[in-house]
């Protein structure tokens, strides 16, 4: 005769079977919770039931470089004169290129500078250049062309620049050179290095410099903590440094560095703008300057005005 082993449980006999039994009943109740703590702990969803009480997802905006701004230097601002003012308030006497690192050519270039026969050879606009224009006394205004191009436009000689926060399509061609040339610009974001993408616009996660090797940015979705634009600009025609015909050549590098400052205690924004023009040419070492304009309330006093130089000084006088 088989003995039945086990337990008096409450008035019956309880075996291993049913012990078995309860354990995994226990088990199949605890399951389901134990699973979707581990999920909620891993950064995941939970499983059980997510399908039915999670609502889609809204599809979120495009990223542009409009979007993406670390700073916005959108306005009407005014130059700030207050170094190099014999050299940028009025025309220079023929010859003084002091401060300026030109090398031989350079000099004989500009010691053969002759304001009328640019004039009359339909070349008044040479120091309004992409070299020079930002030292030209006057306003800039800038505003969104549209999300991924920045306008600036200048009241001296009434020069427009556009600034291209995107790659060029692939294949297309550089057309005819100007005075302000072709500026590719890109977001230097304060904080953590990210990548761009192919249109220079800084993605999220990742820590290199894809699409430009410059960008610095923020995590998706954060507000912007501050930041640079970093410009270079190509196919720009010979110009000048200074309106007395010191000269950068067609082949020069012409980086820039904008930068947003303020406000100020007594309520002043200032945009400093780097420049950085580097030309075998004619200059033995990069040329160097910084360059301050202060935010206007408005367009009030918006003049533009054509390429015009006046005459140089006339040394002793």
């Amino acid at each position: 005769m088989t003995r039945n082993r086990g337990q008096l449980r409450n008035g019956r006999l309880s075996t291993t079977e049913d012990t078995v039994d309860t354990e995994v009943s226990v088990l199949k109740r605890l399951l389901p919770i134990v699973l979707c703590v581990l999920c909620v702990l891993c950064g995941g969803e939970p499983l059980v039931g997510a399908a039915g009480s999670q609502a889609p997802a809204e599809p979120q905006p495009p990223r542009t470089p409009r979007s993406v701004a670390p700073i916005d230097i959108t306005g009407y601002w005014v130059s700030i004169v207050t170094e190099d003012w014999r050299w940028r308030m009025m025309t220079p006497a023929k010859g003084d290129y002091a401060s300026v690192p030109i090398n031989d050519e350079g000099r004989r270039v500009a010691d053969t500078w002759n304001l009328s026969k640019d004039e009359a050879a339909g070349l008044a606009c040479k120091p309004y250049g992409i070299g020079n224009i930002m030292r030209m006394p006057g306003r800039m205004h800038i505003t969104w062309q549209d999300d991924r191009t920045l306008k600036a436009e200048f009241d001296a000689g009434t020069q427009t620049r556009l600034l291209h926060l995107e790659k060029p399509a692939a294949g297309s061609k550089p057309g005819e050179k100007t005075w302000q040339g072709y500026s590719a610009g890109e977001w230097q974001v304060a904080g953590q290095t990210i990548e761009v993408d192919r249109n220079g616009i800084p993605q999220a996660g990742g820590g290199g410099g894809g699409g430009g090797g410059r960008g610095r940015g923020r995590g998706r979705g954060a507000p912007p903590v501050g930041g640079s634009l970093f410009v270079t600009t190509s196919n720009f025609r010979d110009g000048y440094l200074r309106k007395n015909g010191v000269p950068y050549s067609a082949n020069a590098t012409i980086t820039e560095y904008f930068d947003k400052v303020g406000p100020e205690p007594n309520g002043d924004v200032i945009l400093l703008v780097r420049t950085v023009v580097e030309d075998s040419k004619y200059l033995q070492m990069p040329f160097i300057t910084s360059t301050h304009f202060k935010l206007e309330k408005d367009g009030s006093k918006w003049n533009p005005s054509t390429c015009k130089i006046d005459p140089p000084l006339e040394p002793g006088k």
